[in-house]
């Protein structure tokens, strides 16, 4: 509502400055004078009033940092004298508003100013809505004065009926900040000024009600947490006298956990952090969650074999002769094995077990295809090491949490599984296999092969923590095996940090002596059988080995043993067959069927794959182990066919490149070879891998593409009995490839005689088993030409086919995994 009157008076006044005060019209003040501003002032409004009728005049005006206000308000020296203290001091009484101008001049030391009256008035009688707001201020000044307990300051407000007067005396509030006195002093408007005096005022009531409600209930929580915990001392006090009466303990140690930490044999660092969690546990009530997550915490430390530790089995011949009970081949394993615990003997015989707090542990990366004895030998491992075996499953785990832990914030929090592997083994230096690590993923939750870095690293697992215990727990004792099937599948971090021992396969004597040693009494047990009942002689698990099954591994070997004794003991129960009874090769179609693995050159030689020119053997290296790979090559008639090459079998890029550098080596090398290669300008190449549902990718594929192109060209069949591998160049030249040692076995199972291998790959050799090499006619070579002489059987003829060569059939299933998935 704006004012109907107002008063613009022009004043020339000294200026007394307030630092971070505001004085309002109607408030009286005790002012300081031995502050020489003030004191200026003073003087200079005394020495004006000498000439004129009145009280000394002075215009207050804050002052906030350093900056005048634009408004002050017009103040007269009601009295001189001393403060209550004994200083000078002056009593002001505030007067108008009056609005800042120019500076001028004046007697004293003061600085003058010249300044204009702008104090507003409101018409009486008050309008309603005025009525109504004046009403408003004065209950809520009210209610916040008698809170204070200010009965006496109370019958004043309520007697003050001038709008102006009742706004400016909001300035005596304690709780309005300077800003907020300033922009009262400047809203000139009484009723505006009046607006913001109240909504000032209700905004600190409502503050008030909020803080005043929070301390009630800050204050009746206290007080219930001192009365729990006074009546609970009580009871505790009172079972303690009943105790005494009837002679019982002082209570029993399994729920008092402060003596059974003091009682345990912990670690310093772990007996202090479960000593905190112990007080923590007596100051929490029992309906309080985090007592029970304390409780299952200091139970999980408690059960943790901190001290418990098994003495190596320090004989090395036992423990070489474990192995070799329990596995036949796998040298390379029981090799590192012995050497650990050779090693380990020294060191602790000289005194070096615990080095800079780390112990000498092992971490070992088993890798190889399925069935060759992964898992089994970590148990073996342990057996020679005189130490506790547990397996920790890693395939399809994808939350790190599995390995690291969980905070113990969490419902349902548990500790890792390294932890629990710990815990279920008992022991602080057990052998812990990671089986199939190479499964490990990782999605939103983390990932655990990242969280494994640590656990499987010699020079930082002494210090592993776990998420939900939080002390440190030494891992450097443990013997870390972990099992995988595909190297390519393992991160190079967490490879770098194991030591990679291959396991290749198995040769078909190794089968036989796992068949008879380990398979067959095995089974026996499982079929009810006794070793005297049913005897299966050497040839028939030779045949079972070699034609029923093709694998790297045993298992399938080992499924086809339980299937024949499981036919021999349903014969018997029906009344066909009599025990004792002695398996023979004979025997085997009779009980399981015909063989499914029949090698190639057993067949007849017009149902060979490479009876027909333009397809070849290559070597493999799957998942699954080594296999065998056939390549096939086509030209199309030139009438019907467009030039170019036709690429089919789920090729990936890198075995798509090596069939365009085979086919460009022919183009440019032909004539040098004798080879049409006229044929290739004009018609166009075909190159097929069957199987063609499963990718496949490599660069090792090349010589045997280039063999199927150059027997195409010239007619020549490709030898049945070898089988290559190797990378090609556009010049020719055979390049080094990997998994020879697997190719090489897949060979000798599928009845080839002859393999060629880069030279570059002779060193490889050294690894593949002696009675396999006995069996192998192997050629390192240099050039591609060189394949080509030892692949390609003698022209009988220079006629070439003149059409498409058909598909011979579906090689064993592959997986196109790195360089050596195929070729």
């Amino acid at each position: 509502m704006a004012a109907e009157s107002a008063a613009f008076t022009p004043l020339t006044l000294p200026v007394l400055p307030l630092d971070d005060e505001v004085v309002l019209p109607g408030m009286v003040v005790p002012l300081d004078l031995s502050d020489a501003e003030v004191r200026a002032a003073v003087e200079a409004a005394q020495a004006a009033a000498r000439s004129e009728p009145g009280k000394p005049r002075v215009l207050l005006v804050p002052r906030i940092d350093g900056a005048h206000a634009a408004t002050g308000v017009l103040g007269t020296v009601e009295q001189v004298g001393r403060l209550a203290d004994g200083d000078p001091g002056a009593l002001i009484r505030g007067r108008g508003r009056v609005r800042i101008g120019a500076g001028t001049t004046g007697p004293g030391a003061a600085l003058w100013v010249e300044g204009t009256r702008v104090d507003q008035t409101v018409p009486d009688p008050l309008p309603g809505q005025v009525a109504e707001l004046v009403k408003e201020y004065k209950a809520l000044a009210t209610a916040w004065l008698r809170k204070r307990g200010a009965w006496q300051v109370v019958d004043r407000v309520q007697a003050i009926d001038d709008v102006s007067a009742l706004a400016d005396n909001s300035g005596y509030s304690p709780f309005l900040t300077t800003e907020q006195k300033v922009e009262l002093l400047e809203t000139t408007d009484p009723v505006a000024r009046l607006k913001l005096a109240t909504q000032q005022l209700r905004d600190h009531l409502a503050e008030q009600d909020v803080a005043e409600t929070i301390a009630k209930d800050v204050q009746e929580g206290v007080d219930k947490q001192q009365r729990e915990f006074l009546l609970r001392r009580q009871l505790e006090a009172v079972r303690k006298e009943l105790r005494e009466i009837n002679g019982e303990q002082d209570g029993e140690e399994s729920d008092d956990y402060r003596a059974r930490v003091e009682a345990a044999d912990l670690p310093e660092k772990v007996r202090e952090a479960a000593l905190k969690e112990v007080d923590k546990l007596e100051r929490s009530s029992d309906q309080s969650p985090e007592g029970s997550w304390i409780r299952t915490w200091l139970d999980t430390v408690l059960e943790m074999p901190w001290s418990e530790r098994t003495e190596d089995a320090y004989d090395i011949q036992g423990a070489q002769a474990v192995l070799d009970a329990e596995h036949a081949g796998l040298e390379d394993v029981k090799e590192r094995i012995t050497e650990y615990l050779a090693v380990r003997k020294r060191r602790g015989d000289r005194g070096l077990g615990v080095v800079g707090g780390r112990r000498g542990g092992a971490v070992l990366a088993l890798v190889g295809p399925p069935g060759v004895g992964k898992t089994s030998l970590g148990e073996s491992v342990a057996h020679a090491m005189g130490r506790k075996f547990v397996r920790v499953a890693l395939g399809g785990v994808r939350d790190e949490a599995e390995i690291r832990g969980h905070r113990r914030t969490y419902v349902g929090a548990l500790p890792g599984r390294i932890v629990r592997a710990i815990k279920e083994a008992g022991s602080m230096n057990p052998v812990v296999l990671l089986d199939e690590i190479d499964k490990v993923g990782s999605d939103f939750r983390g990932d655990p092969a990242a969280a494994l870095l640590e656990v499987l690293d010699p020079a930082q697992n002494h210090t592993f923590r776990d998420h939900y215990l939080e002390v440190e727990l030494d891992l450097s004792d443990v013997v870390f095996l972990a099992t995988a099937n595909l190297l390519e599948a393992i991160p190079e971090a967490l490879l770098d940090r194991m030591e990679l021992v291959r396991l290749d396969g198995y040769t078909e004597d190794e089968k036989v002596v796992i068949a008879r040693d380990h398979l067959l009494p095995r089974q026996l047990e499982r079929a009810g059988l006794d070793a005297d009942e049913v005897t299966v002689d050497e040839g028939a698990l030779r045949k079972l080995a070699g034609e029923y099954t093709r694998e790297a591994g045993v298992r399938t070997l080992e499924r086809s043993v339980a299937r024949l004794l499981r036919k021999v003991a349903a014969q018997h129960e029906l009344g066909e067959r009599e025990l004792p009874f002695t398996v023979t090769e004979a025997d085997l179609r009779g009980l399981i069927g015909r063989p499914h693995h029949v090698p190639e050159s057993a067949q007849d030689p017009a149902e060979r794959r490479t009876a027909v020119p333009g397809v070849a053997t290559g070597l493999a290296v799957t998942g699954a182990g080594g296999d065998v790979l056939y390549v096939e090559a086509s030209l199309a008639d030139p009438e019907t066919g467009a030039a170019g090459l036709t690429l089919t079998g789920q090729l990936g890029d890198v075995m798509k490149e090596s069939a365009q550098i085979a086919l460009s080596f022919l183009r440019s090398h032909g004539a040098e070879l004798e080879l049409p290669v006229g044929d290739l300008k004009d018609r166009g190449a075909h190159i097929h891998f069957p199987a063609g549902a499963v990718p496949k990718d490599g660069p090792s594929a090349g010589v045997t593409m280039t063999t199927a192109l150059a027997s195409l060209l010239s007619g020549r069949l490709v030898r049945t009995d070898v089988a290559m591998t190797g990378e090609v160049s556009l010049t020719g030249r055979v390049l080094p490839i990997g998994g020879v040692k697997q190719k090489l076995l897949a060979a000798h199972r599928a009845g080839i005689t002859t393999v060629i291998i880069p030279k570059r790959n002779e060193p490889d050799l050294d690894d593949v088993p002696a009675q396999v090499l006995d069996k192998l006619d192997v050629h390192a070579v240099t050039d591609v030409r060189q394949v080509l002489e030892l692949a390609l059987a003698p022209a009988t003829n220079g006629a070439k086919p003149e059409v498409p060569v058909a598909a011979m059939g579906v090689p064993p299933r592959l997986s196109a995994l790195g360089e050596d998935a195929i070729g």
